[in-house]
């Protein structure tokens, strides 16, 4: 290896976005990755031996990933929306993806009247206008505060951005279920209460994910995102090398040095894929301080769906997003004990199956067998609540089944598949798992505390949100602005940002 134009620390899939649109633009790329994978978070694996089932181990949706760069890299990507938005088996609520009678009757049966509906819908309408405005300023250098202000409602926009978004949940729905449906956008990945304005911040980008903020389920899993990545990538001429750990990074403003398993790459740029606390270490500086990561993943496979006693469709109940004990009410309770170090005596929960939108992560067999995947995905359970608790991640898988339990006719545990050997198909990640096995400060999906999508002062407006101190080294993964989740927007703001420099020098 030699000197190349651009080296990319890690090999995300913000990292590999990066490298596809710089190679495409004629520089030479070099992408280095720890693992012996690409991806990072955002991959499928085969978590039980002996079973041909494939996995999305993390990360598992993706609302985020605007339409431009799949367009722009020639992505063979798909996408699928989900048969329904939601059920709250606690209140019985159903809401379709597209809410009709159904949605409206649930609502009625729940509140008594059809004003709560009327009220969700008129809010959603707003938010859908929102999004469209927002939305495409994700792809482009940061826009004002004021700026961002004026593409939109004035009213929608102070509920959002202006006042804790618990406050106008409290003005917007009377019931508890309610609102507490509505608040988990809110509360993704964030350990805060929905009266902090950082409930707002990861809100605004759950809603406005590619203009619409639909969760979608990437067919193949996510690990078929990731490889299709790598194609555009390595078709375009970057070198992407895994296994390859790098400790030190150097850059000076006019050149750059990377080093990895003892050996030093020169570049003009660098771009860091990692988490900015991990840069911190590699350019010999304190590491700066992480918010927590706070969410418990569980992965389980079934020989078959469970019924529930309210009679509902297993296979509409678990299509879309399944809130267990994420009333308003538990939201916050479940916060504040977590924030004081006590483990919530109520453990707020959501679930989904991917295989009831695509199958195709299961062998042709299981899929004739009927037998499906089960994502579980827990709030408020920050990194620090594990410290010195040997055992407390398989407490919580136990309590969070039974808890299910309550709204099933049969245990869920009945309904597990077993491995070759013997044991129950179910896995679990606390933030200290995401930490060891991926390298995520604290367990934080979005690598740090999620900041607005435009510039909070003036001295931001027109830059990338990716910039650091020096002036050719940029962060592409999701600590950059605009960069959680699974959306590629860090990766491809990195990279105009350095072709804007290319092509001025």
């Amino acid at each position: 290896m030699g000197n190349y134009d651009v080296v990319v620390v890690g090999g995300g899939h913000n990292a590999l976005v990066a490298a596809a649109y710089l190679a495409r633009a004629g520089l030479g790329v070099l992408v280095l990755e720890k693992l012996g994978h690409v991806g990072g978070a955002a991959v499928s694996e085969r978590a039980f031996p002996g079973v041909e089932a494939r996995l999305s181990r993390y990360s598992y949706l993706v609302s985020l990933l605007p339409d431009r760069v799949v367009a722009d890299l020639g992505l063979r990507v798909r996408l699928r929306p989900r048969a329904a938005s939601s059920y709250t088996p606690a209140g019985d609520l159903l809401v379709e993806r597209d809410p009709g009678p159904a949605t409206a009757a649930s609502f009625r049966a729940l509140t008594g009247s059809d004003a709560e509906h009327e009220r969700w819908r008129r809010w959603y309408g707003e938010l859908e206008g929102f999004a469209r405005a927002l939305a495409p300023t994700a792809l482009e250098p940061l826009v004002s505060r004021a700026r961002a202000r004026s593409l939109v409602d004035p009213a929608v926009w102070d509920r959002v951005v202006e006042r804790p978004l618990g406050e106008g949940l409290e003005e917007l729905f009377a019931d508890d279920v309610v609102r507490g449906v509505v608040g988990t956008d809110g509360l993704i990945g964030t350990h805060a209460s929905l009266h902090d304005l950082a409930a707002n911040r990861c809100f605004l980008y759950h809603v406005i994910g590619n203009g619409s903020g639909e969760w979608l389920v990437p067919v193949g899993g996510m690990g078929a995102v990731t490889a299709e990545l790598a194609r555009v990538a390595r078709e375009a001429g970057a070198e992407v090398v895994t296994g390859a750990e790098v400790t030190r990074v150097d850059a000076d403003g006019v050149t750059a040095e990377v080093e990895h398993d003892g050996r030093a790459v020169g570049a003009r740029f660098v771009l860091s894929g990692v988490a900015p606390s991990t840069l911190d270490v590699l350019r010999g500086r304190p590491r700066r301080a992480v918010a927590e990561g706070c969410q418990l993943k569980v992965n389980m496979l079934l020989e078959r769906l469970p019924r529930f006693r309210s009679g509902i469709d297993p296979r509409l109940a678990f299509a879309g997003t399944l809130h267990l004990d994420e009333s308003y009410g538990q939201l916050e309770t479940a916060y504040r004990e977590s924030a004081a170090g006590r483990v919530p005596s109520v453990l707020p929960a959501e679930m989904y199956c991917h295989t009831l939108t695509d199958p195709s992560i299961l062998a042709p067999e299981l899929v004739e067998r009927g037998w499906h995947t089960l994502t579980l995905f827990g709030l408020h359970t920050p990194a620090a609540l594990f410290e010195g608790r040997e055992g407390l991640r398989d407490e919580l898988v136990g309590r969070y089944l039974a808890a299910l339990d309550e709204h099933l006719v049969e245990p869920i545990e009945s309904c597990l598949a077993t491995d070759a050997e013997g044991r129950p198909c179910l896995e679990a990640r606390s933030p200290l798992d995401l930490e060891a096995e991926l390298g995520l400060p604290r367990g934080n999906i979005f690598h740090g505390g999620l900041a607005w999508p435009f510039a909070e002062d003036e001295a931001e407006v027109g830059r990338w949100g990716v910039e650091t101190d020096v002036a050719n080294l940029f962060v592409c993964g999701a600590g950059a602005r605009r960069g959680g989740g699974v959306s590629g927007i860090g990766g491809h703001n990195a990279a105009m940002a350095v072709l804007e420099r290319w092509s001025s020098r």
